[in-house]
């Protein structure tokens, strides 16, 4: 049977998406247009409509002129009938096929849908066989004609997607609209943190074998750097995640891959296996990890972990499975480094040398973002090689003003750790960083706790709160005070009562009658494009975010003076005009831009009106724990050019002195704190 082309069921929010408007809009229209698609699934609170009547239902309206193709692939994993996870599965096979054969991907999508289903499994089979080896032992399995008939029209859409952007941008592009749009399925490591820890296991030699006993979604082992021979190996309790990283990674790179599904700590695929490096994300806190039954597993060579000590557990099993020499890298909770349960193992992993630094990342740098999370550096001791004298310590919290999701000043971090630990790896020992790294001599740390948090290791900053630094800041702040008060604006008298308000109208008129254009942010742009993200308009601060992976630079929605961004999440008043240090941004997503004619509209006249607190009430609708802004509906005065521009004069005012209350607020902050810590770090007396 053929699979219909309005198989596809889309939410409100991916209507609201493919017309570029809130879910707000959505509501209003399915209330007003009798004609509007009925609902074919989902549920009463949260149905889901056909794709193709969806489609035509806008096109008809003039409010879609046509679906892009991402978003229409996209739609279609989204709601393929077999769950998103499969779509993806299929999706990975195919891009395989692609990119590997792409001759029988042609010869085999010449055909009906029908005939497609059927001669897909073979050519599937070949390619996955070459490249994640015997049936027996991988982990993505080949689906039969019967589950792929489905996802025919999807694949057709896949292949076409790869053909813009390639094979593997297209799968990346997928993947992470999918665990962006389900946070809480998946335990994800950002990239920067990925690159950070798999740059410290080669930093001594690079690593032809890798394992990750943990690996979720691929996201340390696609870190690693291709080279020639390499050996990628990966195992995860959950099947899907183990096919999931199998495709990802043998669509990134030529390596060989071999993906396990399997309990690690109870069932270790690998145990008759050595890698050079072990690359690691645990899950923390973990109970039921294989306590009672592991009692005298051989991995144990430092200690029987406590059952509350899970990361102590996979610290062992990563040693278990290096060479000697070898190199492991593990993303961990900070407690585990204090715990009075681990301090035997702490101890002993220790004295034999086997864990080499302890790293503290600001917090914010993976999740849980509210915890400072640390990377242990461990290193198989050979069996003649003496102990290492001495642990590195490193806290880079410190390095970022902001919290650790600052993309942007993620590269100081890498960097500074990368510098203490070559110097550290190469000597032995390091000269001393004060407030940053110590090399700390084991026999120091073999107390009664073995704590090995780095914060209570290092020395304050020698420029924290000297004088001399205090002096700077408290300088820059009275200047910044001064040009606050001197930019207080001035009140104007109060109208007259019953004096007549201009007639009003809402954006969306604007919009339809081409007084300025509406564009909604994808987060989309090409490697190294900065993104102006919504906390970055809320803030006044710099593009701070990076673009998704495999989404086309063209696709981008790039900032230009004069535009005016506003927030549609969170339920605060806000907009924001894009000057030149701003302009060239791509738009992140929770973000509506307006590009206003300048021969009908001044943008400070439009950003201040959008602004009011009571439009703002208007144009909003709330769910029990959030609001969201219906642009469309917020509100402006009809006024000529002319007419607008004493507003604008006034809106530009308020805007400089924000930007100064704001400055004045941040050299505040930091001079407080300065005081304090001088203060009692005795590197500034009282008197």
């Amino acid at each position: 049977m053929k699979p219909r082309d309005d198989a596809t069921e889309v939410t409100a929010a991916g209507i609201a998406r493919l017309a570029g408007v809130g879910r707000a809009a959505v509501s209003n229209w399915r209330r007003r247009h009798g004609d509007f698609p009925r609902p074919v699934g989902g549920t009463e609170t949260s149905p889901s409509f056909a794709l193709a009547d969806v489609e035509r239902w806008l096109r008809a309206q003039g409010k879609l002129v046509e679906v892009p193709l991402r978003e229409r692939v996209w739609q279609q994993l989204a709601g393929h009938p077999a769950g998103p996870v499969t779509a993806l599965l299929h999706a990975g096979c195919a891009l395989l096929l692609v990119r590997d054969k792409p001759a029988a991907w042609l010869a085999v999508s010449a055909v009906s849908d029908e005939r497609m289903a059927k001669l897909l499994p073979d050519q599937l089979d070949e390619v996955v066989a070459m490249r994640f080896g015997v049936r027996r032992r991988r982990a993505v399995r080949v689906p039969e004609p019967v589950e792929l008939l489905p996802s025919v029209t999807l694949l057709r859409g896949v292949a076409e997607l790869a053909a813009e952007l390639g094979a593997r941008q297209t799968y990346e592009f997928l993947l992470g609209r999918h665990t962006d749009a389900n946070p809480r399925q998946y335990t994800l490591t950002p990239a920067g943190p990925a690159a950070l820890m798999a740059e410290l296991a080669q930093i001594t030699a690079p690593a032809r074998t890798v394992l990750d006993p943990a690996c979720g979604t691929g996201a340390l082992l696609r870190a690693v750097p291709p080279r020639p021979d390499q050996y990628l190996y990966g195992q995860d309790s959950a099947p899907e995640l183990a096919a999931l990283t199998a495709l990802r990674l043998a669509l990134h790179s030529d390596a060989t891959v071999r993906t396990m599904a399997a309990d690690t700590l109870l069932a270790d695929a690998y145990d008759d296996r050595r890698a050079d490096a072990v690359l690691c994300h645990p899950p923390f806190n973990e109970r039921n990890w294989g306590h009672d039954e592991l009692a005298y597993d051989t991995r144990w060579e430092y200690g029987f972990p406590a059952r509350a000590e899970s990361e102590l557990a996979w610290v062992q099993h990563a040693l278990a499975r290096l060479v000697d020499g070898g190199t492991a890298v593990l993303l961990m909770p900070p407690a585990a480094a204090s715990r009075r349960s681990g301090r035997r193992i702490r101890a002993d992993l220790l004295r034999r040398g086997a864990l080499r630094a302890v790293i503290a990342l600001p917090a914010g740098a993976a999740p849980p973002y509210n915890l400072p999370l640390h990377v242990w550096v461990l290193r198989r001791p050979g069996p003649a090689a003496p102990p290492a004298p001495e642990l590195l310590l490193v806290e880079a919290a410190g390095i970022l003003a902001a919290d650790g999701r600052d993309k942007q000043l993620w590269p100081a971090v890498q960097d500074a750790v990368l510098d203490a630990w070559r110097a550290f790896d190469r000597h032995g020992t390091a000269e001393e960083r004060p407030g940053l790294a110590r090399s700390v001599p084991v026999l120091e740390l073999l107390d009664d706790e073995v704590d090995l948090a780095p914060a209570r290791r290092l020395p304050p900053p020698a420029t924290g709160g000297g004088s001399t630094e205090l002096a700077t800041v408290r300088e820059s702040l009275g200047e910044a005070l001064r040009r606050a008060a001197d930019l207080t604006p001035a009140l104007a008298p109060d109208e007259p009562a019953g004096a007549p308000h201009p007639p009003s109208t809402t954006v969306g008129e604007l919009a339809r009658a081409g007084a300025l254009t509406l564009h909604t942010g994808t987060g989309a742009g090409a490697t190294g494009v900065p993104v102006l993200t919504d906390h970055d308009v809320l803030t006044g601060g710099a593009p701070s975010g990076t673009a998704h992976e495999g989404a086309p630079d063209e696709t981008a929605v790039r900032t230009e003076p004069g535009d005016v961004v506003v927030p549609v999440s969170g339920g605060g008043a806000a907009a924001r005009v894009i000057d030149e240090a701003t302009a060239g941004a791509a738009l992140g997503r929770g973000l509506t831009l307006l590009r206003p004619d300048p021969a009908a509209l001044d943008p400070w006249f439009v950003a201040g009106f959008l602004r009011g607190t009571a439009n703002h009430r208007r144009a909003s609708s709330y769910a029990s724990t959030s609001a969201r802004l219906d642009v469309r509906r917020l509100r402006l005065p009809r006024l000529p050019l002319e007419g607008q521009r004493g507003h604008s004069e006034r809106f530009r005012e308020l805007a400089a002195f924000e930007d100064a209350l704001r400055l004045a607020g941040r050299l505040g902050e930091r001079l407080v704190r300065g005081m304090h810590d001088a203060l009692t770090e005795g590197t500034l007396p009282p008197e």
